[in-house]
């Protein structure tokens, strides 16, 4: 038995999903579990690597998991792709699915298990999907700067179009992984500092602000101590304000400038209570699967 976990990502959807893989894939294989992580694209693999993954397959799309996975394996889908009903395949030729809630209203449809938005601290056997790298719950010393991070993607040059956002603020620029070399020439006149995409951990550690419209890095600086605004682009169906709420992250509706003003970033403390670790998440999909 093998375990695939297929994450979507791209050039248009960045790397969060990719994240959650890494962090639970370390977990599975510290259990002994043999793993592969499927991904679309190339670029994706490399940086797997830079989170711990080393090997990793590319395939297009979701209904191409089955040219990978064999009868009996274990799979997890993590994307919002339409499965065309192939999903109802996979549940009948595989030993289990889990599959990752892409909105509060997402409910299993052919008895795959799934990994919700968020779980009610009391239900053991929710399986929750904020999943964060153990590295982000660890202690680090904090330097003073606001730190921006748009996402891994900005194929819409998004940054570009909100130039007045970012004036007079002394944000610093992290990088996505998809962004492109002439682009970055463009950024240095608006950021006078950035930052390249493999430094992203240990910024996110290390930041006393961070601002960002990715969940995923909203919820790991949020962990890791930082005070976060989250800059939501209505983009994100798969974004609770329940759970921006419960962990304390300040929110602005888009690159409103006069509500980012507004907001009074207090010291924060890390949500380390109210946020199950990796390993719990994992240790229940094992038992799952090892019925």
């Amino acid at each position: 038995m093998k375990l695939y976990y297929y994450a979507h990502t791209g050039h248009k959807k960045g790397l969060d999903r990719l994240k959650k893989a890494t962090a639970l894939l370390k977990k599975f294989n510290a259990h002994g579990v043999d793993t592969m992580l499927l991904v679309n694209d190339f670029r994706a693999g490399l940086v797997a690597k830079e989170f711990g993954i080393r090997e990793s397959v590319t395939i297009e799309t979701i209904l191409d998991i089955d040219a990978i996975a064999q009868f009996g394996d274990v799979v997890i889908i993590d994307s919002p792709e339409d499965d065309r009903g192939r999903l109802e395949q996979y549940c009948t030729d595989y030993k289990q699915v889990f599959r990752f809630a892409q909105d509060e209203n997402d409910t299993s449809r052919y008895g795959e298990t799934m990994i919700e938005l968020d779980c009610d601290e009391n239900d053991e056997a929710c399986i929750s999907g904020i999943v964060i790298d153990d590295i982000y719950f660890e202690e680090h010393e904090k330097v003073d700067r606001t730190l921006f991070f748009l996402g891994d993607s900005d194929a819409d040059k998004t940054i570009l179009s909100n130039a007045d956002f970012f004036e007079n603020e002394e944000m610093e620029l992290l990088l996505g992984h998809y962004f492109y070399v002439k682009y970055e020439d463009d950024l240095a006149k608006i950021f006078k500092t950035l930052h390249e995409p493999e430094e992203y951990s240990e910024l996110i550690c290390n930041s006393k602000r961070v601002v960002t419209s990715s969940l995923q890095c909203a919820l790991e600086a949020r962990i890791s101590g930082a005070n976060v605004i989250f800059i939501d682009d209505s983009q994100q169906k798969n974004c609770s304000s329940m759970l921006l709420e419960k962990l304390q992250i300040l929110t602005v509706d888009g690159f409103n400038k006069n509500e980012y003003k507004q907001i009074v970033l207090d010291n924060a403390e890390s949500c380390h209570l109210i946020t199950q670790k990796t390993e719990i998440i994992a240790s229940k999909i094992i038992n799952n699967f090892s019925l």
